[in-house]
């Protein structure tokens, strides 16, 4: 599956960096959807099933966690979270319930696009569950 036909959903309140991630996907050949809620990141999943979630944990209506938890009852769809948290438990928290990789921000763009290729690759690679 090449980059162009990969869906990136991104799940982040911030209008402005959602915006810039809608650039920055777009520019390097993905798909995306962006939600600024919670509930709408879990809707989005639901109606576009994307190959790869992006999810803040700062959502104004509920825990990204939250969102990690409610895909993983029904989907193994790869999860990176993009989180200004930076505590150990946090991140602890989210590979916990679901997410396959954690990003901090600030992030380096050209990072943050690999890491979304890697998850997508053992994705199709069927080597996460």
């Amino acid at each position: 599956m090449t980059e162009a036909m990969h869906l990136v959903l991104i799940v982040e309140d911030d209008a402005g960096l959602q915006n810039v991630l809608r650039i920055l996907f777009e520019a390097n050949g993905y798909r995306v959807v962006a939600a600024g809620t919670a509930r709408d990141g879990e809707d989005d999943a639901r109606r576009y099933n994307p190959d790869v979630v992006i999810v803040d944990l700062g959502l104004p209506d509920r825990d990204g966690i939250e969102v990690i938890k409610g895909n993983r009852t029904w989907s193994p769809m790869p999860i990176v979270v993009l989180s200004a948290r930076t505590a150990e438990t946090q991140r602890l928290k989210a590979f916990d319930n679901g997410a396959d990789d954690y990003v901090v921000k600030p992030f380096s763009s050209p990072e943050l696009l690999a890491r979304v290729r890697a998850v997508a690759r053992r994705q199709a690679r069927g080597l996460l569950p």
